[in-house]
């Protein structure tokens, strides 16, 4: 459904986006992270015909970007990070009016507003002015509008950005029901977590290039380094990672500080057999109090941390 091949974007001497290839099947939901000026932008904005690249290609539903933008403009949808919207417009008039740009006319754009309405859950907006929405609804309205000639692949820029927790929640809930409408999704986002649950694929981005690109639980499996477990105690922090790193299948001790909070990050060999309870009986037998002791859950922030550096184009 989408395909890019040695996509490049390059402004002056900055490269935003080094050779980059992708090939997303159709359905699929596709997960775009990395950091801020990482390249999910300026990707997101040439599949979505608004910008050039330097060099390389990209295909959308077989047709090429930039030589047939007239044939795929029918088929995409563009959710940018913020929406502009016209002053003085109700909410029904703002989709009244994109539905006449797509070329939708007469009973038939009624019954569109009406349903992406409903299927968004702003119908009982209709008549509220769109500059006084808040933030969340405004991204619904935004979805909506992208909903109305029903395309068939979404791009979705930082479709979360912004919201509070409970517009977070309703964002990700009607793009759980757009996917199981079989649309083709792109979805940039910071919210990594809110990625895990929605995405069936996911590809991380950083200085241009494509780092990683794959299932979820692939991204997880490449993340695991090993079996760590974490492990707090009330004091003698040093004390203790020199006791743990003395037992006999542990290849690596390391402390984290997190809010104020001391925990030590104990790799095992998972050839060695060594059990957790060793671990926990070797501090208590010394004197230790013993805080906590876990399996270390790798998702996709711990797998992002441990793939990225931080480094921007």
């Amino acid at each position: 459904m989408i395909e890019t091949i040695n996509l490049t974007k390059k402004y002056g001497e900055l490269v935003a986006l080094n050779n980059l290839n992708l090939q997303i099947e159709e359905g699929a939901c596709f997960g775009f992270i990395g950091p801020n000026g990482a390249g999910k932008t300026t990707t997101i904005k040439i599949l979505a015909t608004l910008l050039k690249p330097t060099w390389g290609e990209a295909r959308i539903n077989g047709r090429v970007v930039g030589y047939q933008n007239h044939l795929i403009r029918p088929i995409i949808g563009y959710v940018p990070d913020f929406m502009g919207a016209y002053e003085d417009m109700v909410v029904s008039e703002y989709l009244q009016f994109f539905a006449a740009c797509y070329g939708i006319h007469g009973k038939q754009r009624d019954q569109v507003v009406r349903d992406v309405l409903d299927l968004t859950d702003l119908s009982y907006k209709a008549d509220a002015e769109v500059n006084g929405l808040s933030r969340g609804m405004q991204q619904r309205l935004s979805v909506a509008r992208v909903l109305l000639h029903d395309p068939k692949v979404l791009l979705m820029d930082e479709p979360a950005s912004g919201l509070d927790p409970r517009a977070r929640i309703e964002i990700r809930e009607l793009l759980k029901e757009l996917r199981r409408m079989g649309k083709t999704i792109i979805i940039s986002s910071h919210i990594l977590h809110e990625l895990a649950e929605l995405c069936n694929v996911v590809g991380i981005i950083e200085q241009g290039n494509l780092i990683f690109n794959g299932p979820v639980t692939e991204i997880m499996a490449r993340a695991h380094t090993g079996n760590v477990v974490q492990i707090r105690v009330s004091d003698r922090v040093e004390e203790a990672m020199s006791l743990l790193e003395q037992v006999k299948g542990v290849t690596f001790v390391e402390v984290h500080e997190f809010d104020g909070q001391t925990r030590i990050d104990v790799t095992i060999d998972p050839q060695s057999g060594l059990p957790t309870s060793e671990l926990a009986s070797r501090l208590i037998t010394q004197g230790f109090r013993l805080e906590s002791i876990q399996m270390e859950q790798v998702n996709l922030e711990t797998a992002f941390m441990r793939l990225t550096k931080g480094l921007v184009s």
